[in-house]
């Protein structure tokens, strides 16, 4: 579940740079980035202190190639559950977070209840995690499947408007 942040300040030029700065390259020493963006190292440490704090960066992690990870099969999956209720909603989401495999899932509204986003390493593991494991999760009437071919843009870098 997403954490909850009180304080909304609007984020200013400077802010908006390093933002920018960090998800083209988030192992970037405060000096560089403080010499990239005008500021000396302090008030840019700070700055990137407070922007953590206030939850507008939320982390940092390391982009791995799923090839060598025998995870480069991307599938999506549509999910319909049988019925619909908060509880229903919760114990789904509660037994979705323990797979895996399972790179996202969202809560969708139009003609299916869940979208879900996987990687596994071929059709075979593609087949159990459908069968075995999908389709048995709680209250799960049925699903539709798309196997990606290819992947032609995937990124994680938001868009940081100048205001």
């Amino acid at each position: 579940m997403r954490a909850k942040y009180k304080t909304q300040r609007e984020l200013d030029r400077i802010d908006r740079q390093i933002l920018r700065e960090l998800q083209a390259e988030g192992r970037l020493a405060f000096t560089e980035l403080g010499e990239r963006i005008g500021l000396s190292t302090t008030p840019c440490t700070e700055r990137v202190r407070r922007l953590e704090r206030e939850g507008v960066i939320m982390g940092y992690s390391a982009r791995l190639n799923p090839e060598h990870l025998e995870a480069g099969l991307l599938v999506f999956v549509e999910i319909n559950l049988s019925y619909k209720s908060a509880d229903i909603f919760e114990e789904f989401r509660r037994s979705v977070l323990t797979l895996p495999h399972v790179l996202e899932c969202h809560l969708v509204s139009g003609d299916f209840d869940y979208l879900i986003k996987a990687r596994i390493n071929e059709m075979t593991s593609y087949r159990k995690l459908l069968g075995d494991i999908l389709l048995k999760l709680p209250n799960v009437r049925d699903s539709k499947s798309y196997i990606v071919m290819e992947e032609v843009k995937e990124s994680l870098i938001l868009p940081v408007p100048e205001r």
